[in-house]
């Protein structure tokens, strides 16, 4: 390592601590200072984690997300995690430090053929077909949320009456899930990404180890499993036309995919199909419960529907970070980079970038250009971008539609988490109907 910014652990400890992430206006002044202090930061903390590199701004996070010949997602851990958890991984998959097999731990040659196994499925001509079911069930969401209001002088729970259940039911339609395991779906899923906070992780523990966080995510990996081989033996007896078919029928240079790698197939599009939609729905609903005007423009202007989207997906930025490692030695803005070097690409950070985005913290949903990259970008840009942005233009419209004005009744809490991170609660009072 040479030519290095060292982050003490002032800076370390934030970036990699899921309560960070739950206070959220702190951890964007902690990555607004290394943004103009040291945008590529090396971080050590003891033997708590491998050290790794830490980019931070937009132009660098955008070049290593493109260049997937240098920054490779193998052979190291995509997610950050600490030493101890990573060593369980390692036990319970024979060394690898890949919990779930999936299209994000995969690089080229093989992650192109996988990824094209189901790439035409989520291209916006086939999502059409989907329009006025998907539809209809945004109407009933809405409803319920109504109804739910209605009942309780004017306030509800915005998360778990509506940004939780409904990208939940789109896409556990999508790969064939019946209505009534949807609650298992939602309960595994929460323990995947909510293993760092007590309220998701089910688990009544507010101060989990290490070893136990790992654990509460091990099995949930194997619950997705063992319900996915089930899917996987009827779709080959008796396909139909949705994804799973696709997954548990599709044949790689001639042979089906291990059973490990259908797995992660189905993990990846049944976990973060519709976790990171439910944030980026609830995120926009706080800016717009904040911000009356803004609300009431929308209602008035739905030319705007395709900006409140890609704002809500820029501002809540889901998904936080993935790892790469670097296949060579190299530079990143003028820092030296070693071969085999972890290097964690924030886009929290990148996606409030100054040098990008005029006044980033603000939630605009007239913002144009808007170039955030909470999809990602290159070889590895999320496959179901589409399929989230219909989602939400339909849901927002049905909202506009039928409320006349929102206010926050509460707290909205964020969850502890440094991956995939959103609200856990937004009361709000909803106001006309």
């Amino acid at each position: 390592m040479t030519n290095a910014n060292i982050v003490m652990d002032e800076y370390a400890y934030p970036v990699i601590d899921p309560e960070a992430y739950a206070q959220w206006d702190g951890l964007l002044d902690i990555f607004e200072k290394l943004r103009h202090d040291m945008p590529v930061a090396w971080v050590e903390n003891g033997d708590l984690h491998d050290p790794f590199w830490l980019v931070t701004r937009h132009e660098d996070v955008m070049r290593i997300s493109k260049d997937n010949q240098t920054f490779l997602n193998n052979p190291r851990a995509i997610v950050f995690g600490l030493k101890a958890g990573d060593n369980l991984i390692r036990e319970v998959t024979g060394g690898s430090p890949h919990l779930v097999n999936s299209l994000v731990s995969l690089d080229a040659p093989i992650h192109p053929k996988y990824r094209r196994l189901t790439q035409d499925w989520f291209m916006p001509k086939n999502l059409k077909q989907m329009e006025d079911e998907i539809a209809a069930l945004a109407k009933v969401t809405v409803d319920r949320l109504i109804n739910a209001a209605a009942s309780n002088d004017g306030i509800a729970d915005f998360v778990p009456l509506v940004s939780a259940p409904y990208p939940l039911h789109v896409v556990m339609q999508i790969l064939g899930v019946p209505e009534e395991d949807e609650q298992r779906m939602l309960f595994l899923t929460q323990q995947m990404f909510g293993g760092q906070d007590e309220d998701l992780n089910k688990s009544g523990m507010a101060n989990m180890t290490p070893e136990q966080i790992t654990q509460l995510v091990i099995g949930a990996v194997a619950g997705f499993e063992a319900y996915f081989a089930q899917i996987t033996a009827d779709r080959r007896a008796n396909p139909t036309a949705d994804v799973a078919s696709v997954i548990a029928n599709a044949k790689v240079d001639g042979e089906y995919l291990s059973d490990r790698d259908m797995a992660g197939y189905y993990i990846i599009l049944a976990a973060a199909g519709h976790d990171t939609t439910s944030a980026s729905t609830a995120g926009a609903m706080l800016a717009l419960a904040r911000d009356p005007d803004q609300f009431a423009r929308l209602k008035a202007d739905r030319s705007l529907l395709p900006g409140i989207v890609e704002e809500a997906i820029r501002w809540t930025t889901p998904v936080q970070h993935f790892m790469r490692t670097a296949a060579e030695d190299t530079e990143i803005a003028g820092v030296k980079i070693q071969k085999g070097d972890w290097i964690m690409i924030n886009y929290v950070s990148a996606n409030h970038d100054e040098r990008i985005f005029d006044n980033p913290r603000k939630f605009d949903a007239s913002r144009s250009p808007n170039r955030h990259i909470a999809f990602g970008t290159g070889a590895h840009q999320c496959l179901g971008l589409h399929m989230a942005r219909m989602e939400m233009k339909i849901l927002f419209g049905e909202l506009l539609d039928r409320i006349d004005r929102i206010e926050l009744a509460g707290e909205a809490k964020r969850a502890k988490s440094s991956f995939v991170g959103g609200l856990k609660t937004l009361p709000l009072k909803i106001i006309g109907h």
